[in-house]
């Protein structure tokens, strides 16, 4: 069933934990995404069974439609050895990974595709060709990841940024991981979102340079240097996602105990509360990069077949919300 699209009251209405995991909120992304047309989509070396049989599955479902960048004859032997048909895809034939990343970002510069999708060369070996400063794919934005987060404990949809690529971001770095993370939960259909930037504690003090962060990014908010979330920080995790705690912690705000996006001080504490979830609650985990030219699909060995899709439906959301917004005429 599509998401329907909530209204600002709608977003700052309390929403307690799910008492018992329901149908995956992957499969209503999923089905969202089914229904605004396939995207092309430049695939970067998809020479393992998990990238080439993601983007095979995909496409089977109706979300993207693949442009394969790589060793021609390896990919084929991947396909021919897992049984996956490929015949129906454009397939760029390049001499190893790092052409094959360099090229999906030329087919991307030309306009070949509206997405750019991770095959299984390295993610850094990726993002040098996107974020190369004349032949990239760099925008004024800062470019940052997203975990898109279905925890079976938590009602709502997860969203963490950023724990894969700015290891130790500064004020504006952080600004624009959150505007890319607001960008992304409204464009694919989620509503307002209720935002916490967390720190370990949930009041500003200079001793936690964070808490110092998280206060300017709200007032920078009120100022409207971030637009379309609710923002609230600092704010501890507990009394970030349970009402019970900010309750006794005396926080009263549309953000506490109910929060959807989660901005994380760094790093290593984004990285470790998204692995945390995934292994401790069994929570998937889908994830996209932002603020370059295109979405970037990132998917990994580990990632479930319906991670996988998640990412590809969720790029193919945001894509569509773009290309809507390109034909509206100009105010």
């Amino acid at each position: 069933m599509p998401l329907q699209k909530k209204s600002r009251s709608d977003a700052v209405q309390a929403v307690a934990p799910a008492a018992s995991p329901s149908k995956s909120k992957y499969d209503r992304l999923i089905a969202r995404a089914k229904t605004v047309g396939v995207a092309k989509t430049i695939v970067a070396h998809p020479c393992d069974e998990t990238s080439l049989r993601g983007a095979t599955e995909a496409a089977a479902i109706g979300l993207i439609q693949p442009i394969l960048v790589g060793p021609a004859a390896k990919i084929r032997a991947v396909a021919r050895d897992n049984d996956l048909d490929i015949s129906k895809f454009e397939l760029v034939d390049v001499a190893h990974s790092e052409a094959a990343a360099v090229k999906a970002v030329e087919l991307i510069r030309s306009g070949e595709g509206e997405l750019l999708m991770k095959g299984s060369l390295h993610t850094d070996e990726l993002m040098r060709a996107v974020t190369a400063s004349n032949t990239g794919l760099r925008t004024a934005r800062r470019i940052s990841h997203v975990f898109i987060m279905d925890v079976p404990t938590y009602a709502e949809t997860l969203f963490i940024s950023d724990a894969a690529i700015n290891i130790f971001p500064d004020l504006d770095a952080k600004r624009d991981i959150v505007q890319n993370a607001i960008d992304l939960f409204t464009q694919v259909g989620l509503g307002t979102p209720r935002v916490a930037i967390l720190s370990a504690v949930e009041t500003v003090t200079s001793k936690i340079p964070s808490t110092i962060d998280a206060a300017a990014l709200c007032k920078m908010a009120d100022r409207g240097q971030i637009t379309g979330g609710i923002l609230d920080g600092p704010l501890a995790f507990d009394n970030a996602i349970d009402m019970e705690s900010a309750r006794i912690k005396g926080i009263h705000s549309p953000v506490a105990g109910r929060a959807q996006i989660l901005i994380v001080p760094d790093l290593e504490a984004g990285n470790m509360l998204a692995k945390n979830l995934s292994f401790l609650t069994k929570a998937d985990s889908a994830g996209l990069v932002l603020g370059a030219r295109v979405p970037i699909i990132l998917t990994s060995r580990a990632d479930s077949v319906r991670a996988r899709m998640a990412s590809c439906a969720a790029a193919v959301l945001y894509a569509a919300a773009r290309r809507a917004s390109a034909s509206l005429p100009a105010a």
